[in-house]
């Protein structure tokens, strides 16, 4: 699935003994006529930022013609393919020593994924197996293993697991190649300022995009927590995924404006659009710089309200960039990883050894620690409930803990006895009433009281959140706020609640706005009730990092903003260009207008 131009790049050479051919890549006739007026395009978020560039499509090569149904002998095409699969294990240790030059380590651990699939016996085992038992071409059993398995990964509800197909899809292409024993591809080349608008990237393609022509790119699949996505934000490259039918919509070598940060992508902009994009650009890189040169400053707004800004990881690993790229503290860790691919859950010792590891890293900085979130898209055979017929209206966040107490008091036993390593936070997910939130008080309780008589050192107390994801949650804030240390406020999901929208559902992307004055409203309540009984709120969903987000939020009085480590350094230029004052008026302003869009051109009327 090596990507090529429309212009038509020439396949690459084949070894004069290779027995199989590969077709060069189809070469599209059809010459769209570019719009005289300009059309505005919607898709997901990916990578922020803004850039203006010419359009270039990019198709995947087709593949190459089935060998000719001629008797193989098993025993020749297992050895081929082993041979492929080292000369591709080694084509994939140099990208990744190429990303870690350029990127550093941890976006070159994206790479590990290809190299871990490579020493799956799952994976080539089943190939083998069918070359064996079929008598079939390598190349055939690789195809029909590689559909099997990214069926099945694009068939869950899990983003995370369904964007791990796009590695698959990547590293099969390259074990078609050396199987066809043609040259790996190189990197396209450009001229001139360009967008690319492809199907998808692969995290190949995009490491090794030429950053001195390309400046962004809009695809129709993917997702915000696929690799090639982080690879784009580690590189600041302004990215829309999830553009259904980019590549039809949009003609070539049409002048597009692209918004990496709103998801909104102008094709044909007036001279009006294109200035007051080139001005954007500008305040972009001169942030970009004075990140570069104070990444530890204080984030606060131009009159001076701080705003700290937290990072949102999922690893042990990504707490030391998060602190690299100015992080102040960590405003969500996703405990539920440790618990994701795996026939059992992790016991209390790994997890307590995990916990103060990550306390130890990110000290002096606190850590807030979201208790296991599993349901809804995140399922797990052994915990998780079966057929549920809504799972995100189901068992899911805390609903799910208080059911498995065996497994959640594990997990709290493991905070405790972490806490003597750092600043330990601890939030629960999906808190809908007051009840939920006194059992998990009274299970604390107990289990610290355990651990203390069997002489375990332990922290006298730990601050317990919770998170406001849910209308009730909301409406009830002042319940809520009687009971807890602090709220934080995951917009993705209580924009999904609130909308009836499901945030997994492309097509119904125009309603899954966070700054949707209904949303708002409901932060608002959150955020106003927290306040009233001295307890603080932090954000810790994707609006926090969105530029039509961050003057709203700042406006509403929320106290902190967490969002992934790389929009960091961005984030707090754009605060530190803000006026709180005018921020509250157009906070107020925003909560009583009608619709998203119209909040959306307040926040671009105060920006102008």
């Amino acid at each position: 699935m090596a990507l090529r131009t429309r212009r038509g790049t020439s396949a690459p050479t084949r070894s004069a003994h290779c027995p199989h051919t590969r077709r060069p890549p189809v070469l599209s006739e059809h010459h769209n006529r570019v719009p005289q007026t300009t059309t505005r395009l919607t898709g997901q978020p990916t990578s922020g930022g803004v850039a203006i560039g010419r359009a270039v499509h990019l198709w995947p090569t087709p593949p190459a013609p089935p060998p000719p149904p001629v008797p193989v002998r098993a025993v020749d095409e297992s050895a081929r393919l082993k041979t492929a699969a080292a000369a591709t294990a080694a084509v994939v240790r140099e990208l990744r020593e190429q990303t870690r030059a350029r990127l550093g380590e941890a976006k070159a651990e994206i790479f590990d994924v290809q190299l871990a699939l490579l020493a799956d016996p799952e994976f080539l085992d089943r190939v083998h197996e069918l070359i064996r038992t079929r008598a079939i071409a390598a190349s055939a059993a690789l195809r029909e293993v590689t559909q099997a398995f990214t069926e099945e990964l694009s068939a869950t509800e899990d983003e995370r697991f369904a964007a791990r197909a796009a590695d698959l899809r990547d590293l099969a292409e390259r074990l078609e190649t050396a199987l066809a024993c043609d040259a790996t591809p190189a990197p396209e080349e450009f001229d001139g300022d360009v967008i690319i608008v492809a199907p998808e990237l692969t995290p190949s393609q995009t490491a090794q995009l030429d950053l001195a022509h390309v400046r962004g790119f809009i695809t129709e699949l993917g997702s915000a927590h696929s690799h090639a996505a982080i690879l784009a934000r580690g590189l600041g490259l302004p990215a829309v995924m999830r553009v259904p039918q980019a590549t039809t919509i949009i003609p070539r070598d049409t002048t597009l404006c692209l918004d990496g940060t709103t998801g909104e992508i102008l094709l044909s902009p007036s001279l009006e659009q294109i200035s007051a994009c080139r001005k954007q650009l500008a305040h972009q890189s001169k942030a970009r710089i004075g990140c570069a040169r104070h990444p530890h400053r204080p984030s606060q707004t131009a009159d001076g309200r701080p705003l700290p800004l937290g990072a949102n990881v999922g690893r042990l690993e990504d707490i030391t960039g998060a602190m690299a790229r100015g992080a102040e503290h960590i405003g969500l860790f996703r405990s539920e990883l440790s618990y994701l691919g795996r026939n059992c859950p992790p016991g209390e010792e790994e997890l307590s050894t995990l916990y103060g590891a990550m306390l130890a890293r990110a000290a002096p900085h606190a850590v807030t620690i979201r208790t296991l979130d599993l349901g809804g898209d995140k399922q797990v055979e052994a915990l998780t409930p079966v057929h549920e017929a809504n799972p995100f209206l189901g068992v899911r966040g805390v609903r799910l803990c208080l059911q498995q107490e065996v497994v959640f008091r594990a997990q709290l036993r493991a905070l405790w006895r972490a806490s003597v390593r750092g600043r330990l936070k601890i939030m629960l997910p999906m808190v809908t009433v007051v009840a939920e939130v006194r059992t998990v008080r009274k299970w604390l309780a107990e289990e610290r009281a355990g651990l203390v008589s069997r002489g375990e050192p332990v922290a006298r107390d730990l601050p317990l959140g919770i998170m406001i994801e849910t209308p009730a949650a909301a409406l009830t804030a002042d319940a809520l706020a009687r009971e807890v240390d602090f709220f934080s406020i995951g917009t993705n999901d209580l924009t999904q609640y609130t909308m009836a929208a499901d945030r997994l559902n492309g097509q119904l992307a125009h309603l899954q706005a966070a700054h949707h004055p209904a949303v708002l409203q409901l932060i608002q309540r959150a955020v106003e009730a927290a306040h009233r009984h001295g307890k603080r709120v932090s954000v810790c969903g994707e609006m926090g990092s969105h530029a039509l987000g961050l003057p709203v939020l700042d406006g509403l009085g929320v106290d902190e903003i967490s969002m992934p480590p790389d929009l960091i350094p961005e984030a707090r230029a754009r605060l530190a260009r803000l006026d709180h004052a005018a921020n509250v008026r157009l906070a107020r302003e925003c909560v009583g207008l009608g619709s998203a869009e119209q909040v959306a051109a307040a926040v671009a009327a105060t920006s102008a």
